[in-house]
Formats: C-alpha cells, structure tokens, sequence
C-alpha cells in the first residue's frame, strides 16, 4: 500500500501592471522531461530554481537576488540553459534579466516534480 502526499502549492505572486513580455521559451505543451531533468542536473540551476520556488517575495528576481559568486557569463549561461528548458520565464527590464519558475507549466506537464526539487538538499560546503 501506498501513502500519496498532499500536493504541495508553490505560491506565485501577482503580475504586476506593464511587466514586459517574456523572453522567447518553449511552448508548455512542448515541454519535455529529459530537457527539463537536464537542466535541473547541474547544481547550480537546480539551487537557483529551488531558491525561486522557497524563498521568492517578488514577481521575479534579478541575478543579483541569488547571492552567487559566479562570473556574470557563467550566471548567463546557467539562466539561459533554464529559460530554454522551459525551467523558468525570464523578462528584460532595461540592462537586467529578471527570472521566475513555470510553476503553472511545469505542475501541467510533470506534477510532484516541483516538489522534488522543493525538498532536495543541496549539499554542505
């Protein structure tokens, strides 16, 4: 016998008025595990969707929020490899990329994954 959990909510707070529109991500509908799971394989991504979904106040937060020493082409690269799985939704704010997970999308498409990552530990050190 198995015992189900109760499904957990990831709040996400209102949109604001005049946010601008999204950067270019895939569809939900062509949304796909082994893309998603291969963004979520690196470490870094996965503290950075995980600190979104945990601590988020905000509609979406700037890099700057995360509090990662990494080179501003690193951060680039680790957002961008997210938008593009489909992982998060990124919008332009002048000179400043703000970021906020699919929670709607992702809960369609692979519900409990959100979950997973929710409850993951990341390791100390």
């Amino acid at each position: 016998m198995t015992t189900s959990r109760p499904a957990r909510v990831f709040p996400v707070p209102p949109e604001p008025a005049d946010v601008p529109a999204p950067l270019p991500e895939p569809d939900a509908a062509d949304l796909r595990l082994e893309t998603v799971l291969g963004a979520l394989s690196d470490p870094l991504r996965l503290r950075v969707v995980r600190k979104l979904l945990l601590e988020s106040e905000a509609f979406d937060h700037p890099c700057g929020w995360f509090g990662l020493d990494r080179p501003k082409s690193s951060l680039t690269h680790h957002f961008k490899a997210l938008r593009e799985a489909g992982v998060t939704r990124q919008r332009q704010y002048g000179l400043e990329r703000r970021s906020q997970v699919r929670v709607a999308d992702l809960e369609a498409r692979f519900p409990g994954l959100l979950a997973l990552v929710a409850d993951w530990t990341p390791p100390s050190g």
